[in-house]
């Protein structure tokens, strides 16, 4: 884990007079996942957003395999291999979850949405999509409507969404939000399983998943790294302590 496949320099990001991202820097390597926490507000999602092209930064560059992909549109960063996950799930409900891993084949092939009918018939699309959601445990759900689902399920199709557009790096915003126990512990086997194939960048608040997942975290406070490290280093750290972990003593995993 020596090559950096992302790297971010410098990055900047102002709404008006709220600094977002504060010249911010780090790596991602391969055969890494690295956690990125901090309190709420602390910039960690607008900072995922101008990675995936969303949102265009103030100043600073991202570089992908070694090449800036800064002025690149969401699209090609996609093409490229950047995939993301959502904080806040966003699924065809009235579909099965075949059909919305397909739609996602179907999108990262630039198609439009408006070739639904071909989503749902053609191998080309189902294939991939029956392989992904294969690799997140719900081969046996595959054709069940999304809205019969539970949100823990919902969670694990979106990454199947993810892994279907064939990333390198995965891009996961707080997966684990809103889960229970068990749903939680499945959610901490796929993504221990997953990282030995990809890259992983997660954002998450359940510092139990974190410190049991990450080959390294980098705390986020106020748009602005203050300590990246193993995550023994990163529990040891006064900065830390003072800034963010001491506010989690009293939080339970899922409180």
């Amino acid at each position: 884990m020596t090559d950096a496949l992302l790297q971010v320099k410098n990055l900047s990001k102002r709404f008006g007079g709220i600094v977002a991202t504060d010249d911010l820097s780090l790596d991602v390597r391969q055969g890494e996942l690295h956690a990125l926490i901090g309190p709420n507000g602390a910039g960690k999602t607008t900072l995922i957003t101008q990675l995936t092209g969303q949102l265009t930064p103030d100043s600073g560059a991202v570089l992908f395999a070694g090449a800036d992909i800064s002025s690149l549109p969401a699209y090609q960063r996609s093409q490229l291999g950047l995939a993301r996950s959502f904080q806040i799930t966003s699924l065809f409900l009235d579909m099965t979850a075949l059909d919305n891993v397909a739609l996602a084949v179907q999108a990262h092939a630039g198609h439009s949405f408006r070739f639904w009918a071909p989503a749902r018939g053609e191998a080309e699309l189902r294939d991939p999509a029956r392989v992904a959601l294969s690799r997140v445990g719900l081969s046996e759900r595959m054709n069940v409507r999304a809205a019969a689902m539970s949100h823990g399920e919902h969670r694990l199709i979106e990454i199947a969404m993810a892994l279907a557009a064939k990333p390198r790096l995965l891009l996961l915003d707080e997966p684990m939000a809103g889960l229970g126990p068990e749903e939680s512990a499945r959610m901490v086997t796929l993504l221990r399983e997953l990282k030995r194939d990809y890259a992983i960048l997660l954002v998450e608040h359940d510092m139990e998943a974190v410190f049991a997942l990450a080959d390294r975290i980098t705390v986020l406070v106020y748009g602005r790294a203050i300590a990246t490290g193993a995550p023994d280093a990163i529990r040891a750290n006064e900065d830390v302590k003072r800034a963010y972990l001491g506010e989690q003593k009293a939080v339970t995993r899922h409180g």
